[in-house]
């Protein structure tokens, strides 16, 4: 171990640890300096990323609401008072169609997101038409749809679908405070099955819920330990919604997210790491350095399922002044 720059294991040429990390050396990572920490961050991004690119991504709630399971971050929970009204499952036309101005407005991945424990079989015919419409457009193609098993998961396979969103949300020893109708072991069994079935793994978690800094080390742990890192980590900063039990949770500092940021991109070099959930709160300078820690992928839309998000011309404003230019799907 380097005191100064953490672990030096001399099977990894940049001198940092590979899988399987420990708690002890993600930590000592995080603990670095912060121009340390974030130069290195920087370096491994730029040996496996071109540094200027940023993938857009689009979400889209396709079946919003009623959800029961009790996620305490959760707008859509049916446990939760938060005047969110259920809705049904979205007509297959109407999706493609947003997913086509979506495309046309420069995102090459398309995310669909449905409030469920896990879908049943009465909605797959439909979930499966909206993977293969959007999939034609020529965009990537991602679904969130809680638990799915692994038949579930190969006919989703089957009809082209590039991504599963599955997100562990934070430590195994944290977890039981935040959600109690769904185990930390059932996502990881949900993961197996993504996984098993061929399609990549997008897996992250949220931060800012009254976690320590050990939890959510612990998370970033955990996904880089699995048996393969997942290919996107969305890493969420909690939007506090009235009504649900973390309504009141107080902020993470933006120093501490942007660390989070970095050992996101150490762990996980080959990963995309995306900017997700919160940057309605984070300033333009704040994302800059997100995306200068190892950040290379974001949602853009007015809404992220139930929740705001920067409108595309404050994202592109921002981008112009970093000289970020959008990912192309050919390029991914």
């Amino acid at each position: 171990m380097n005191a100064e720059l953490g672990p030096d294991l001399t099977s990894d040429p940049l001198g940092w640890a590979l899988p399987p990390w420990t708690q002890e050396e993600a930590q000592a990572v995080y603990d670095l300096p912060f121009n340390d920490l974030l130069f290195r961050a920087q370096t491994i991004h730029r040996e496996n990323f071109d540094p200027n690119r940023v993938q857009l991504s689009r979400l889209l709630s396709i079946k919003t609401g009623g959800c029961p399971e009790d996620c305490g971050y959760c707008s859509q929970s049916a446990h939760h008072q938060s005047g969110l009204k259920a809705s049904k499952l979205m007509e297959v036309q109407r999706v493609v169609a947003e997913a086509r101005k979506a495309r046309d407005a420069g995102a090459t991945r398309y995310c669909m997101g449905a409030a469920w424990r896990s879908p049943k079989e009465r909605d797959m015919e439909a979930v499966v038409a909206m993977v293969e419409g959007v999939k034609a457009l020529g965009m990537e193609t991602c679904m969130t749809l809680g638990m799915v098993d692994l038949e579930q998961a190969q006919r989703l396979k089957q009809a082209g679908l590039d991504y599963y969103n599955h997100n562990i949300d934070t430590s195994e020893r944290y977890y039981g405070e935040v959600i109690s109708t769904r185990s930390f072991a059932e996502r990881l069994d949900t993961l197996e099955n993504v996984r098993q079935s061929g399609i990549k793994v997008c897996c992250g978690g949220i931060v800012g819920m009254g976690e320590e800094p050990v939890d959510r080390i612990d998370m970033l742990v955990t996904l880089a330990n699995l048996p393969e890192p997942p290919d996107s980590v969305p890493i969420n900063m909690l939007i506090p919604i009235a009504g649900t039990p973390l309504a009141d949770a107080s902020p993470i500092e933006p120093i501490e997210f942007v660390r989070m940021i970095a050992l996101a991109r150490i762990m996980m070099p080959k990963s995309y790491v995306r900017l997700s959930a919160g940057r309605t709160a984070m300033t333009d300078e704040m994302q800059a350095l997100c995306f200068f820690a190892g950040a290379n992928s974001i949602f853009v839309g007015d809404t992220l399922l139930t929740a705001g998000n920067p409108g595309q011309d404050r994202d592109t404003l921002l981008f112009r002044r970093l000289g970020i230019e959008p990912m192309e799907l050919e390029a991914q």
